[in-house]
């Protein structure tokens, strides 16, 4: 665990799809992700045990849960419960800050 975290210091982890995410700081209890987006990109249907709050820092995403579809715009936010379906897609190239409650250990090498 880091208490202070620059700007410059967490590593870029590219995913597939036009994603790539920072694990900006987190400890056992709960974990800061920015997850960065290319136009087109989708972050497919998934659940998982964690609470997670998502925050629009840019963009445009079609986000969903399980059925229910809501345009999210910079400044927007959302709860995900764990064990929820969920999902988005990425209309405008953007970014997202997650915050996972406890924290994701299978994001962490």
């Amino acid at each position: 665990m880091q208490t202070f975290v620059k700007a410059g210091e967490p590593q870029l982890i590219e995913l597939s799809g036009g994603t790539c995410r920072k694990i900006r700081c987190y400890n056992e209890e709960m974990m800061l992700v920015e997850v960065i987006f290319e136009s087109g990109a989708v972050g497919n249907d998934h659940s998982h045990p964690h609470t997670q709050i998502s925050y629009v820092l840019s963009g445009e995403f079609t986000y969903h849960i399980e059925g229910e579809t809501r345009t999210m715009l910079p400044g927007d936010s959302i709860v995900v419960d764990g064990g929820r379906v969920h999902g988005c897609a990425c209309v405008k190239e953007g970014v997202l800050l997650d915050v996972f409650a406890p924290m994701r250990k299978d994001f962490v090498k």
